[in-house]
């Protein structure tokens, strides 16, 4: 029944893509919002498809330039962002050669960083300063690579930092918001620690198994938190920003993982009013 399944899913995925791909191609070298809305489109019909069920707690902040600092699971992540809003993500640089995945990403309008390089960091800092300055919500996975689901990974400040100082400019201000994915279900069950391996993929996992296994089981639950968004300037020390949303995405991480009430200050920032937004100050 499983193999049924998948054969049906993935029937039911090409026969929506195909037709979009030509489509978002030529969106993509033309102004307007298509280019951002179809994507949004096709991950909400694959979330259906593959049986990806969304809690959303809090929104994204409307305020622009918006950088998003969430933490990664799988490759599952890009879909299920995907299909809250329009956005687009920075992968690292191997994803672009990838098959058929590498499309999705450069159809998604990545920003493609080579992690190995630090001559690198500057020319992907200013690509995204671009991307954010033109109104693009740009979703940085700040970690550097997926996780377990059971943890968060310590955040790298170095992308967080350029790229606020590439959009901001001297005197300028760019919004950062943390984001928290936590995967807590499987077939309506909760998924306690031994089973988030059916959704995390990290470390040497191989794509195509994990992805096959994914589709033919589906009915997968992902809570997805947004945090309050802070206001930051070139001024503002990076490391202390960098910690700040780690932290942040952290408790946000574990507490939708254990299926806990948020605390009363994640209650105000997932509310979406004024007061959710944050100034840290220099000193953190």
């Amino acid at each position: 029944m499983s193999r049924l399944r998948a054969a049906a899913v993935l029937t039911a995925l090409t026969v929506i893509t195909l037709p979009m791909i030509p489509v978002q191609w030529v969106a993509m070298r033309m102004p307007g919002e298509l280019k951002r809305r179809l994507p949004v489109v096709w991950h909400r019909m694959a979330c259906a498809l593959v049986g990806i069920r969304v809690e959303e707690i809090g929104r994204a902040a409307s305020d622009r330039p918006l950088l998003i600092a969430a933490n990664h699971v799988s490759w599952l992540d890009i879909t299920v962002l995907g299909s809250r809003m329009p956005l687009s993500f920075v992968a690292k640089s191997e994803v672009a050669s990838w098959p058929v995945f590498g499309l999705f990403a450069k159809l998604q309008r990545s920003v493609f960083v080579d992690r190995e390089r630090r001559s690198a960091t500057a020319r992907t800092a200013s690509e995204l300063g671009a991307r954010l300055s033109d109104g693009d919500a740009m979703v940085l996975f700040a970690e550097g690579t997926s996780n377990s689901g059971n943890e968060v990974l310590p955040f790298r400040s170095a992308l967080i930092g350029a790229a606020r100082h590439a959009v901001a400019g001297e005197g300028g201000e760019v919004w950062i918001q943390p984001l928290a994915l936590a995967y807590t279900g499987l077939h309506g069950v909760p998924m306690g620690r031994q089973f988030r391996a059916h959704v995390a993929w990290y470390g040497d996992m191989e794509m195509i198994p994990h992805f096959m296994n994914v589709v033919r089981k589906g009915a997968v639950d992902v809570r997805v938190v947004w945090g309050a968004p802070l206001r930051v300037s070139p001024r503002d020390d990076r490391k202390v920003l960098t910690r700040r949303l780690e932290g942040s995405v952290r408790q946000m991480a574990a507490q939708a993982r254990a299926g806990h009430p948020l605390p009363p200050d994640m209650r105000e920032s997932a509310s979406g009013t004024d007061a959710a937004i944050l100034k840290p100050s220099k000193n953190g």
